[in-house]
């Protein structure tokens, strides 16, 4: 079974790993109206699928997922932030 990818940087997840692209939050000010600095927003936990393992079942490459905030490994690659992830680490699907 042959990786599956749609990313610019050439990056083939092995086994059961997904490539998840995180996706940006528009919020740039609070719901009172103050503005958030970059260092105190939280990370994402939504992300696109980018790029799957061999053994990868449940989810596909442009799928929209929820993931945990904290779980797998972040890489930055052309300036867009990246986390690779065991599929396990999904937590749901967007449709």
């Amino acid at each position: 079974m042959a990786v599956k990818e749609q990313v610019k940087t050439k990056f083939k997840p092995l086994r059961d790993r997904i490539f998840v692209e995180y996706l940006e939050d528009d919020a740039e000010k609070s719901a009172g109206g103050i503005y958030i600095p970059e260092t105190a927003k939280e990370k994402s936990q939504k992300g696109t699928v980018r790029a799957i393992g061999p053994d990868v079942t449940m989810v596909k490459v442009g799928d929209s997922i929820l993931c945990e905030r904290y779980g797998g490994s972040k890489i930055k690659l052309d300036d867009v932030e990246y986390v690779v992830m065991k599929e396990e680490e999904v937590l749901g699907l967007f449709d």
